[in-house]
C-alpha cells in the first residue's frame, strides 16, 4: 500500500468535485463554472483509469487485449492530478481573497470548515473501504488489499496525519485529501501574512494586495524550484504548492483589466515555469504549467461559464465522491471475478468496466448521501466514530 499511495492520485477540492477540486468552498458566483466540472470529470476519469491499471489481478489479463492503453495509464494517467492542484489553487484565491485581500474575519473557523468539508465523503468512503477489505481479505490475495487497520492507523487517517506519521494507506489516494487540506492552510496563512505585514509598515490597499500576490509567487517559486525536486518532502504541501500557487496566480492574472497587464503576467507566468523545467524537468510540473495556461486563456476569453458536454459536467460535480469511492467497489468486483468468473482477458476486461460503472453509481450515492450535505461538526464526529467501529470490527 506504500507504493500505491504516491503512484496513485486525487481529485481534488478538488480535489478534487464539490469537495476536493471545489472544497475550497468558492462563492456561489464561482460555484458553478461547466468548463471546470468538465475538465474535472475527464481529469477524475484518467485517475480512475490509472488505478484500474495498476492495482488488483484484473489489469494483468485485460492488459493484453490494449497493452499501450494500459501502460499508459498505469504511468502517465496520475498526471491527471496536476490539472486537480492548479485547478484548486484556482478557486482558493477565489475564495479567499479575489482581490487579493484576505476575505475571512474568523481564518481558524474557516480552517475547521474546510476540513468537515474534506472529511465528511472521505470518512464515509474509509468506512466502505475498511469493510470491502475486510470482507475480500479472505478470497481475494492480491497487494492492492489493505492488511486489517490498527487504532492509531484509523485515528491519523481521520485526522489528515497518516503520510506524515507514516502509516499505510488505507485506500487509494488519500494522500491527496490530505494536501488538498495542507495546501488551503498554507495558502491562507500566505495571505494572512500580507495582512500583517500591510497592517505593519502601513501600505496602501492596492500595494497590500500586490504584496499577497508577492508571498504566494514566492512560496510557488520556491516549490518548483527547490521543494518538488525533493521526494522526502512529497507528504508536504510544499512539494505540491508550485502546481497549486499557479492556480491561484491564474485566478488573480485574470483580474487584469489591461490587456498588458494581462500579457506581461502571462508572459512572466510561461518563464517561471519554463525556468523551473529547464532547471529539472518534471512531466507534473509541465502538466500543471499547460493546465493553468489554458485555464489563463479560458478565463480571459470568458470560456469558463460556458456550456460543456453534460455527461462529463456531472462526472466533474461527483468527481470527488468518484475519486473516494472507487477502490473499495475495484476491490468488491476483483474478488467477485476471481471468484466465482473464468479466467480470461475478456472476463477481465468487463471486470473493470463493470468497476468503472458501479463506480459512478456509488459515487452518485456518497455524493446524494453525504458530499452534497452541509458538513457538520455532528456529522463529522458521527463518521469519525464510524470509521473507528468499522476498524474495530475487522
Amino acid at each position: 500500500m506504500s507504493t500505491r499511495k504516491r503512484a496513485s492520485a486525487l481529485p481534488f477540492e478538488a480535489g478534487v468535485s464539490e469537495s476536493a477540486v471545489r472544497t475550497t468552498a468558492v462563492p456561489a458566483a464561482a460555484a458553478r463554472m461547466p468548463l471546470l466540472d468538465a475538465v474535472k470529470g475527464l481529469a477524475c476519469a484518467l485517475i480512475v483509469g490509472h488505478h484500474l491499471a495498476r492495482y488488483g489481478p484484473l489489469p494483468a489479463g485485460a492488459s493484453t487485449l490494449a497493452p499501450r492503453l494500459f501502460e499508459w495509464l498505469a504511468e502517465d494517467g496520475r498526471l491527471a492530478v496536476q490539472v486537480f492542484l492548479v485547478i484548486a489553487g484556482f478557486l482558493a484565491a477565489g475564495s479567499l481573497a479575489p482581490d487579493g485581500v484576505l476575505r475571512i474575519d474568523r481564518p481558524m473557523l474557516r480552517v475547521f470548515q474546510r476540513y468537515g468539508r474534506l472529511a465528511m465523503p472521505y470518512l464515509a468512503a474509509l468506512c466502505v473501504s475498511v469493510l470491502a477489505a475486510a470482507l475480500v481479505r479472505p478470497w481475494l490475495i492480491d497487494e492492492a488489499v489493505p492488511p486489517p487497520p490498527g487504532m492509531a492507523q484509523l485515528l491519523a487517517h481521520g485526522l489528515l496525519l497518516q503520510d506524515l506519521l507514516g502509516y499505510e494507506a488505507l485506500s487509494t489516494g488519500v494522500w491527496y485529501v490530505a494536501i488538498d487540506f495542507q495546501l488551503f492552510v498554507l495558502a491562507l496563512l500566505a495571505i494572512g501574512l500580507s495582512e500583517v505585514l500591510q497592517r505593519r509598515w502601513v501600505l496602501r490597499p492596492e500595494r497590500a494586495r500586490w504584496l499577497a500576490v508577492a508571498l504566494v509567487l514566492a512560496l510557488a517559486v520556491a516549490s518548483l524550484a527547490v521543494f518538488n525536486r525533493h521526494a522526502a518532502l512529497d507528504d508536504t504541501a510544499l512539494y505540491f504548492f508550485g502546481a497549486y500557487g499557479l492556480g491561484m496566480l491564474v485566478f488573480w492574472i485574470g483580474r487584469a483589466t489591461r490587456r498588458s497587464t494581462w500579457q506581461f503576467a502571462v508572459a512572466l507566468l510561461m518563464l517561471i515555469g519554463a525556468a523551473a523545467l529547464a532547471l529539472d524537468w518534471r512531466s507534473r510540473i509541465a502538466t500543471a504549467l499547460v493546465t493553468a495556461l489554458l485555464l489563463a486563456a479560458a478565463q480571459r476569453r470568458g470560456g469558463l461559464a460556458l456550456a460543456a458536454w453534460p455527461p462529463l459536467v456531472r462526472l466533474g460535480r461527483i468527481s470527488y465522491s468518484l475519486f473516494l469511492i472507487h477502490f473499495p467497489v475495484l476491490l468488491l468486483v476483483s474478488a467477485v471475478v476471481a471468484r466465482l468468473a473464468p479466467a480470461g482477458p475478456w472476463v477481465d476486461l468487463f471486470g473493470l468496466l463493470a468497476t468503472f460503472a458501479l463506480s459512478i453509481a456509488a459515487a452518485v450515492l456518497l455524493y446524494r448521501w453525504v458530499e452534497s450535505r452541509p458538513a457538520t461538526w455532528r456529522g463529522v464526529l458521527a463518521l469519525f466514530a464510524g470509521l473507528l467501529a468499522c476498524g474495530a470490527m475487522t
